[in-house]
């Protein structure tokens, strides 16, 4: 079986964690998969955008508890966080149609991508502390500047599940609409991202970016500087005709 299944259309690669009988559940093998998408995704201009789901009625339901157990080992110690950075970390704008659990690892992998997009049967949660785990693949990081850090602290401290309509209030998720509406609204907003420049989305990517590891005034003069260029199609867009 293929464990990340990738279609591309229109500009748009959609990733697949495919374990449906495991709920996606993450595991070395999986993990492995995953990394030789996105290495092969970073250096794919034709990509415009990318989507990560999951197959069957869930999203990821987080690390595999048995796959833990039995002592399986990923190629190196921090493959999986570097993983989820290297999500993190592609050209192209990502967005996350999540479906039913998004737990742990899931709700990571989640994290990492620009945008995320509910359906109404996610349930969001992070567990570390249900199983006595800590996080180590961005948790803290990511979910504090999602949601700021006392709802962030609230979601761990607690274990709680989340549903679509609470994590959209407080700004886990960019927006909650009906399982049957979450394929063409993701559709639609993938659509919409490769219309535009793929280098101005790439360059806004980088800023927004650096932004978090800069002050306001030093992220202010960063941009004015154009440190990644101008986009490659400027001239011909700017050639359009005025609409």
């Amino acid at each position: 079986m293929t464990l990340v299944l990738r279609n591309d259309a229109d500009g748009v690669a959609t990733l697949t964690l495919n374990r449906p009988e495991k709920l996606n559940a993450l595991n070395p093998p999986v993990f492995a998969a995953l990394r030789e998408q996105l290495d092969d995704l970073a250096g794919d201009e034709a990509v415009r955008c990318v989507v990560l789901t999951g197959a069957g009625r869930s999203f990821c339901a987080g690390n595999d508890l048995e796959s833990i157990a039995k002592g399986e080992r990923h190629e190196t110690p921090l493959f999986a966080p570097e993983t989820v950075d290297a999500l993190e970390r592609l050209p192209q704008p990502t967005i996350a149609k999540i479906r039913g659990h998004c737990f742990t690892g899931g709700l990571e992998l989640a994290l990492a991508c620009d945008l995320l997009i509910a359906g109404s049967t996610a349930t969001l949660s992070d567990t570390h502390g249900k199983w006595g785990l800590a996080p180590i693949w961005g948790m803290s990081v990511r979910l504090t500047e999602r949601v700021g850090p006392s709802r962030a602290k609230e979601m761990m401290f607690t274990a709680r599940r989340v549903d679509a309509t609470a994590a959209l209030a407080i700004g886990l998720v960019d927006r909650a609409v009906d399982d049957a509406d979450l394929d063409a609204t993701v559709d639609a907003l993938a659509a919409e991202i490769a219309a535009n420049s793929a280098g101005t989305n790439r360059i806004v990517k980088r800023l927004v970016h650096d932004r978090l590891t800069s002050t306001h005034d030093e992220a202010l003069l960063h941009e004015r500087t154009s440190p990644y260029g101008l986009p490659d199609d400027m001239a011909e867009r700017m050639a359009r005709p005025r609409k």
